[in-house]
């Protein structure tokens, strides 16, 4: 019999999982796909998996009146398709969204549709079997798409984050379904994310980052750093971007031929930042002539430059991808300084 909470009550008691699963459907519970149905001894596997007891909080929203605690967030990761040993991951991704940086209301309810991206680092990642290599961002691995599924059924069913309610997207994205991958563990051209992100080696991390959308970069000429970043310059200051303001964030990731190209000619990560940062820059008759600022072009709006972003730490950049294979990615944040990426630690038992 299914579990009964604030997500699935009211549900039929019936036995049948796919009577069960019509159910949850019909009450609005799911993100449009079948689910599977919680049960008392799944949501305890669950939890024992995690280290927590039912009623323990993970977090608050603030704003929103809502507390989020360990029993709900079993539950939703039951549905997603989650294994119990996942639920770590998917607790700290929920600490992070819950975090006062991260200003969840901003990105999960805005016009702008975000995708709730969690980039996953250290040993966890390749325990789990979560994909940073080929096709990391798309089908096939259980860990990468239940995971960040299980965090989007929890912003629905726990954080009333509901398409037409308090998810006002216009168009959406489809990583709102699930956006979860690993950053490549071999070959990186500097340190891994998670310690330039403040953490020590060995620890084992989630990033959550609100992105709009995702574009990918091709460059097959490129043989020096120079040509390819100029290239995702051009690519992350495009002038239908949601930043022209130049004060929020931006995720660059790096696939294996072109970090191989950093990695050869010894760019730092500080370097890439740097260049990408002066780079990424319009001239404001542009902007203007695109009505993506105000007002008629005067003189010296044809040599006004503005800068899409503020400071070198705003472009995080992460490896992941295949090995071969000319692309990247950018994936540009919800357009506010409000919302910043942040980074939790992934507690695990012993």
């Amino acid at each position: 019999m299914a579990r009964t909470n604030d997500a699935t009550s009211g549900a039929s008691v019936s036995t049948d999982p796919a009577a069960l699963i019509e159910a949850y459907y019909d009450a609005g519970w799911t993100d449009g796909l079948p689910v599977v149905p919680p049960t008392e001894v799944s949501i305890a596997d669950m939890l024992k998996a995690a280290g927590l007891r039912g009623d323990e909080v993970l977090g608050e929203i603030a704003g929103r009146n809502t507390v989020v605690v360990a029993d709900k967030v079993a539950i939703n990761a039951v549905m997603a398709g989650c294994r119990p040993e996942y639920l770590p991951v998917v607790v700290a991704a929920v600490r992070g969204l819950c975090h006062p940086d991260f200003a969840y209301h901003g990105p999960a309810s805005s016009t702008g549709g975000s995708a709730m991206v969690l980039i996953v680092n250290g040993p966890v990642a390749q325990r789990l079997g979560i994909n940073g290599g080929n096709n990391a961002f798309g089908q096939g691995h259980r860990p990468n798409a239940t995971i960040g599924r299980a965090v989007r059924l929890t912003m629905m069913n726990v954080m009333n984050t509901r398409p037409g309610f308090l998810d006002r997207a216009t168009l959406g994205n489809p990583g709102k379904y699930s956006f979860c991958f690993a950053e490549h563990p071999d070959d990186l051209p500097w340190e891994p994310f998670s310690i330039a992100r403040g953490f020590a080696p060995g620890d084992s991390t989630v990033t959550v980052y609100a992105s709009n959308s995702l574009y990918q970069v091709y460059n097959q000429l490129a043989a020096a750093p120079e040509p390819l970043l100029a290239c995702l310059a051009g690519a992350l200051g495009n002038v239908g971007a949601p930043n022209v303001k130049g004060f929020n964030q931006t995720l660059v990731v790096l696939a294996g031929e072109h970090a191989e190209i950093l990695r050869a000619r010894g760019w730092r990560r500080a370097d890439v930042q740097r260049f990408l940062l002066e780079h990424t820059r319009h001239r404001v008759a542009d902007l203007k002539r695109a009505a993506r600022l105000p007002g008629a072009v005067e003189p010296g709006d044809e040599t006004t430059w503005r800068y899409v972003f503020e400071s070198p730490d705003d472009i995080l950049i992460v490896c992941a991808g295949g090995r071969a294979g000319s692309w990247s990615a950018c994936l540009p944040g919800w357009g506010n300084k409000w919302t910043r990426a942040v980074t939790t630690r992934v507690e695990e038992t012993r």
